[in-house]
């Protein structure tokens, strides 16, 4: 069964460690056999960055064209998300049951890539990014901008999720390595830039200030290099003026 499932694949934890006592820990896991799949997974330690898809859109057999594809025990997968009860004697082995827990968190990530780039999953992720629940940018000159998640694939399996700073308009890590180890198809390529058009009046001016490098309070001016990287090398005039593309102090 679904519940079973999220019954199984819940952390556990004792409630000494949690801080709760055995009262509060029975009213929780009450609470969690009574939720959805959807936000059961939502709701768990490291996928904060994810919104809740409405079941409506799940549901709706077009907005899921190409994944069964994509998507091993896709039937039995899609089952899973939706609460759909299975058959006892459908015949799958402990094994394969895990696989089709692996494959609906993965089916679940390509919806929800597909579903923050209607207008109801850009509002539900505009709470996200005004609360600052995907961070801040790691640049000094961008001010602690809050960023959006972003994949550098839309295929799956190919690049973890990163964050996009719409001020600097650069890439990073995210802080919690949770969040690093999202796949970063769960949000595609196109989210992050969708919702800046979207919500114009949030983008942010681009930085003003960049980072000067100095030796004892001279700028420094790097000359002429080559193809490699290396600092090109000049014959000098009697060995007094300075070699070409030596690294100079400039005032």
């Amino acid at each position: 069964a679904a519940r079973a499932a999220r019954a199984m694949q819940a952390p556990t934890s004792t409630a000494a460690d949690s801080g709760c006592s055995e009262e509060d820990s029975d009213l929780s896991g009450s609470d969690n056999d009574d939720a959805t799949w959807v936000s059961w997974f939502c709701s768990l330690k490291g996928n904060e960055f994810f919104v809740e898809v409405d079941e409506d859109f799940i549901q709706d057999d077009f907005n899921l064209t190409g994944l069964s594809t994509q998507v091993p025990f896709y039937e039995y997968a899609l089952d899973l998300i939706l609460d759909v009860e299975t058959p006892r004697n459908s015949g799958l082995s402990e094994e394969q049951q895990d696989a089709v827990e692996a494959a609906a968190e993965l089916l679940y990530g390509l919806i929800h890539a597909r579903y923050i780039i209607t207008p109801r999953g850009m509002s539900g992720m505009l709470g996200k990014y005004k609360n600052i629940h995907f961070g801040r940018c790691p640049r000094v000159f961008c001010q602690g901008q809050a960023v959006l998640p972003v994949g550098q694939s839309d295929i799956p399996r190919t690049h973890t999720c990163k964050t996009f700073c719409p001020k600097c308009g650069d890439i990073y890590y995210p802080r919690s390595s949770r969040h690093a180890n999202i796949d970063g198809a769960y949000f595609g390529t196109t989210f992050c830039h969708l919702f800046m058009q979207a919500y114009w009046d949030l983008a942010p001016a681009p930085p003003r200030e960049s980072y000067v490098p100095r030796i004892f309070g001279f700028k420094i001016f790097k000359g002429p290099r080559n193809k490699d990287g290396s600092a090109a090398v000049g014959a000098s005039s009697g060995g007094a003026a300075p070699a070409e593309g030596a690294t100079q102090l400039l005032a």
